[in-house]
This record gives structure tokens, sequence and C-alpha cells, in this order.
């Protein structure tokens, strides 16, 4: 259905393209608005199909494990970069960050949005400050590794992992 909703919205862009370019001094406003409706409808079947395969039940399922694991092994990896950021070069930490963090990273973002779909939006919310909070530290982390200034570099890695050790906190919160 989804895919279908596509195709409307391209015919509906395109004939409305057609329409207004038919003739140099009016517009076939019929045909225009037709082709407007089909777009809009095509819109519609879109979006409403989008969220029906968001709340699927087993998408929900595996998104929740998905976020459930990948908090604990951004939460886990940061405590860890905390305990060794004294024996790690300053210019390998923005390498470390890179090949740690990534991948859970992009694995929570992707399934975020399954938290307001099985908690709530206040849920979301909670747990995403403390995400992005963690994320936006972790980012700060690898521009200060790259400038070479360890203390701050050491001082957001401790901030990195108490904000990622909150949303794991706030997460497994909602599962109990």
């Amino acid at each position: 259905m989804q895919k279908l909703g596509y195709l409307l919205i391209a015919a509906g862009f395109l004939g409305g393209s057609f329409y207004i370019i038919q003739d140099k001094e009016t517009v076939a406003w019929a045909g225009y608005f037709v082709c407007l409706g089909i777009g809009v409808a095509g819109v519609t079947m879109a979006r409403l199909a989008g969220r029906k395969a968001a709340r699927h039940e087993d998408k929900l399922t595996s998104d929740v494990e998905s976020i459930r694991t990948s908090l604990a092994r951004l939460s886990e990896n940061a405590a860890q970069l905390e305990a060794e950021k004294g024996s790690i070069d300053v210019y390998e930490l923005r390498h470390r960050i890179d090949a740690v963090f990534g991948d859970d990273i992009r694995t929570f973002v992707e399934a975020r949005e399954s938290i307001v779909h099985s908690y709530s939006l206040d849920a979301y919310a909670e747990v995403m400050s403390h995400f992005a909070s963690g994320e936006r530290h972790l980012n700060r982390v690898w521009s200060t590794s790259t400038d070479g200034y360890v203390d701050e570099a050491h001082e957001y890695i401790a901030k990195a992992a108490e904000q990622l050790r909150e949303a794991r906190e706030v997460f497994e919160a909602l599962k109990s």
C-alpha cells in the first residue's frame, strides 16, 4: 500500500505539472485539481501504511529489543572508555569512538520511534533526552580528540558515560 501511495504521489505531481505547462496563457484548473487530489490521496496512503508498519507488533518487539541491546552496549562501552581514558592517547579517542559506538548509535536511532508506540511520548522524551545528551558529549569528545585537548576530552567522556547510563536506566525502568 505504501508503494501505491508513492506511485500516486508521483502521478499526481507529474499530472499536475503537465496541466500547468500545457498552455502558456492559462492553467487547466480542473485537471490540475484532479491531479492534486491524486497526490494528496497518495500522501495519505503512504503515511497510513508507514504508521501501520511502524506499529506492527513483531516490528515493535524487535525494535524494543534492538534499543535495549544498543543502549546496554553504549552504556558499557562508555563506562569502559571512561575507565581507560587515562591510558588512551587523546588523538586515538576519535578513532575508538568511531569504531566502538557508531553501529549501536545507528541501531538505536533507527528503532527509537518504537518507544513512542510501545510506551508513550513522555517515555520517548525522557529516554531521548539522556541519549541525545550522551551522543552530543561523545561528539564533543571526538572534536576535542581531534584538537588534542586532553582535559576536555576526559571531562566529556565522563559526561557521556553518565548520560548513556541514565538513558539505559530510564529505558530499563519502562520495561518493568
